[in-house]
């Protein structure tokens, strides 16, 4: 099937979790990031039984904190 991952267009399994793209992706300190699918947050508990589907758009991002 084909997800949209960070913009770019990717063919992966099946069934494919969050949590395992999380682990094909490489995403660096993946216990500090945030998945949107299709524009919704996933709760972090709920990356292992969040199946994606063909078609769907994926974003990890990293919320910041700092300044003054």
């Amino acid at each position: 099937m084909t997800i949209t991952v960070a913009g770019a267009k990717k063919e992966v399994a099946d069934g494919l979790s969050v949590a395992q793209l999380i682990i094909d992706e490489n995403v660096e300190t993946p216990q500090y990031v945030t998945v949107s699918v299709n524009d919704e947050f996933i709760a972090g508990g709920e990356f292992e039984s969040t199946v994606l589907q063909d078609g769907d758009s994926v974003e990890f991002l990293y919320f910041m904190g700092g300044g003054q």
